[in-house]
């Protein structure tokens, strides 16, 4: 069996968009992948972020937010950035790392009550998974040529 393919995903806290996006990942490719995330200023993971991707089926609540810095020196395959302040702070990786930047809306700094909260980190979530899907799809095509 190949190596399996590593990704570091960032944002600012690690505590919704790279959690959720991490979780999925996971959930799509399997041991194809070895995923992790970080942020550029860690705080903790939100409920909210775990209550959405419970309500899919993949269970984040034994994540914690960590540190960029944590994975200093090690070399990963790809770096996906989440937001744009951890594309602005991103460090440089050893190694023939493929940068990658999508910018999603903060979850975290929604107005309003749990449930109108609860909404965005839903839709962000969707967003994050369908984007997700094609970044799997596109390197299981570079991986068969």
């Amino acid at each position: 069996m190949n190596k399996p393919i590593r990704v570091l995903i960032l944002c600012t806290g690690n505590s919704a968009r790279s959690q959720m996006a991490e979780g999925l990942l996971r959930n799509l490719a399997g041991d194809r992948f070895a995923v992790a995330s970080a942020g550029v200023s860690p705080t903790q993971v939100r409920s909210e972020a775990i209550t959405a991707m419970r309500e899919i089926g993949i269970d984040i609540s034994h994540h914690r937010s960590k540190s960029v810095d944590e994975f200093g020196g090690q070399e990963f395959d790809y770096v996906i950035t989440v937001c744009d302040n951890a594309n602005e702070q991103c460090p440089a990786f050893p190694g023939n790392t493929q940068r990658i930047h999508w910018s999603f809306d903060d979850p975290a700094m929604a107005p309003g009550d749990e449930e109108v909260r609860l909404a965005v980190f839903r839709r962000v979530r969707d967003e994050i998974l369908h984007r997700l899907q094609v970044f799997v799809q596109a390197t299981q095509s570079e991986s068969r040529r």
